[in-house]
């Protein structure tokens, strides 16, 4: 299984009407005009922000797409667009066009509702129901940083479909290294504690409550939650330290209705530090909390 870390969207469409799908531009053009459907109907395509290439953090990248009501992944459909709600259908994939399964791709509507896909089966397929006409966040699950990477408009009608294929630059594997391996997971920024103890601070729960997020929707993915300290003071008691912080985390989200055995809970003291103890700053880096997705 891969691990996401940059997104690109290559290619987009929305059809709409319960006749013969419609037909996008080509997709080595994606400025060109939708051609016409069967029914010499010119289809409206679904609109998305213009990728902005001097941004590092912007990860969509938009191309016209063929017909998407009739997509499906290892099995077919199990949607169909309604008079009020869009059918997204989304192939997520290499740069080499190789499937990436195990994927949930989070849409968020302008009111805060929020509509997930199932994970991606080997075919890296996944789709969803949204409400029609209306402008949608998207991103991938993750138990790294917020991955928004474009804002996206289904537009109005019925019946409408919108095909999308999703492409990352770059990846890495989710799995735990080996046990002696000291290859960080992904630091949970914000996660903090009470001054030389396990209390998680309140400002913390939001930032967990999104790793409650990505066990809820990925239902068969279990982490490992590692606590770490800077050098200071004794080191048996900074290993005990870590290891009840990590502890209080996986509490924490157990509270939150995840199975404790989908959650491993260890500590490292101060032997895996990511800056120099010598300074405030380097220490403050060295105390933290990091989660990876295990086997």
């Amino acid at each position: 299984m891969l691990r996401p870390s940059h997104l690109v969207i290559a290619s987009f469409i929305a059809a709409s009407g319960c006749g013969s799908p419609e037909v996008g531009a080509d997709a080595t053009d994606p400025t060109s005009e939708p051609a016409a459907n069967a029914g010499g109907e010119s289809p409206t395509a679904a609109e998305a922000t213009e990728p902005d290439e001097e941004r590092p953090d912007n990860e969509f990248q938009l191309r016209a797409s063929s017909d998407s009501s009739e997509a499906h992944g290892e099995r077919p459909s199990q949607i169909e667009a309604t008079e009020t709600e869009a059918a997204i259908r989304l192939f997520v994939v290499t740069a080499e066009e190789v499937a990436i399964p195990g994927v949930v791709v989070k849409m968020t509507a302008p009111d805060g509702s929020t509509y997930f896909t199932e994970p991606t089966d080997s075919h890296g397929y996944a789709e969803v129901l949204v409400p029609a006409d209306q402008r949608y966040d998207m991103e991938y699950l993750s138990l790294g940083r917020r991955n928004t990477t474009a804002s996206v408009t289904v537009g109005p009608g019925p019946r409408r479909n919108t095909r999308l294929t999703l492409r990352y630059r770059r990846w890495r594997s989710p799995l735990a290294p080996a046990e002696e391996s000291t290859e960080p997971g992904f630091q949970l920024d914000g996660v903090t504690f009470e001054s030389g103890s396990a209390t998680i601070v309140e400002s913390s729960y939001p930032r967990l409550d999104r790793v409650v997020e990505y066990m809820v929707h990925k239902p068969y993915a279990r982490i490992r939650i590692s606590g770490h300290t800077d050098n200071v003071g004794n080191a048996r008691r900074n290993q005990r330290l870590s290891e009840d912080r990590a502890k209080a985390v996986r509490q924490y989200l157990v509270t939150k209705g995840i199975a404790a055995e989908r959650i491993e809970a260890v500590g490292h003291g101060d032997a895996q530090p990511l800056a120099s103890n010598d300074t405030e700053e380097g220490r403050a880096q060295n105390r933290r909390i990091e989660a990876i997705e295990i086997e």
